[in-house]
């Protein structure tokens, strides 16, 4: 009797399967941007292997996992779609894949950190913290000191801009703050940053709630909390003997001074 070990054909993870039947983005990546010479890595996918599983960064496009195994469950899926890069001292550090699959309530997101090397090749592969993964990328086309510089990178049209706000800032017309914030405005059309609006509407560990409501719940959540909100500052307003009025359609009221708290009887 001949024995035959044959792959498991069940389940849509199993990775004997089409990648296109398994991996299902939730959206499409950014537009590619940042360094000229970076673009010819477009279209390309550099793989590693590292215990059981298969890591696969496509630049620009996305970063997908992919479980070695015979498993009728493996899993294969998204670990983040190209969507913006990280700029640390005017200079690009690191390339964000965000709106991965659905991880403990968010979604999975990779930064890639790209290095100098002698070839191109998905070198190392980690997760920090839970859900969020950090890839090194090697590439002889960082390797020049200055590959990686957001200035070169602008259109000229930018530069201009930029060397109004570096101007600005010399003259002491803007600070500090508004410099770096004229910068992120310069990236943001330049599409190397997002702007707050377009970011993903999944929430992110150690970030701000969005004004947005998904579900209808969610809409009477955020009523009921802002309701009881409003009755605490009218408790409060009351406790200090200043007058509540709803506000009218005409023109604002002039505003009244605290009054303070009431003089206690003696």
């Amino acid at each position: 009797m001949k024995v035959v070990e044959e792959p498991n054909t069940f389940g849509l993870n199993n990775p004997f399967l089409a990648q296109t039947n398994r991996l299902q983005p939730r959206r499409e990546p950014s537009p590619a941007s940042g360094p000229v010479h970076l673009f010819r890595l477009s279209g390309k996918c550099f793989s590693l292997v590292e215990s059981t599983y298969k890591y696969e960064f496509c630049p620009f496009h996305n970063v997908t996992q992919h479980e070695q195994t015979f498993r009728w469950n493996a899993y294969s899926g998204i670990l983040g779609i190209w969507h913006e890069w990280e700029i640390v001292n005017n200079t690009f550090t690191g390339m964000w894949m965000r709106d991965g699959d659905s991880c403990h309530s968010r979604s999975r997101q990779s930064k890639v950190e790209l290095t100098c090397g002698t070839s191109n090749q998905l070198a190392h592969v980690s997760e920090p913290s839970t859900c969020i993964y950090s890839l090194t990328f090697e590439t002889p086309l960082v390797c020049h000191p200055h590959s990686l510089l957001v200035y070169p990178a602008l259109p000229e049209a930018l530069q201009q801009r930029w060397d109004q706000v570096e101007q600005d800032l010399a003259d002491e017309l803007i600070t500090p703050q508004g410099y770096e914030k004229s910068l992120r405005v310069i990236f943001e059309d330049a599409g190397y940053l997002k702007t707050p609006g377009d970011t993903e509407p999944t929430q992110q560990e150690g970030h701000p709630k969005g004004v947005g409501f998904e579900t209808l719940e969610s809409c009477r959540k955020a009523h009921k909390e802002l309701s009881q909100e409003i009755k605490k500052l009218r408790s409060l307003l009351t406790q200090h003997g200043i007058p509540y009025t709803k506000p009218t359609a005409g023109p604002p009221a002039q505003l009244q001074g605290d009054p303070g708290l009431p003089a206690k009887v003696l």
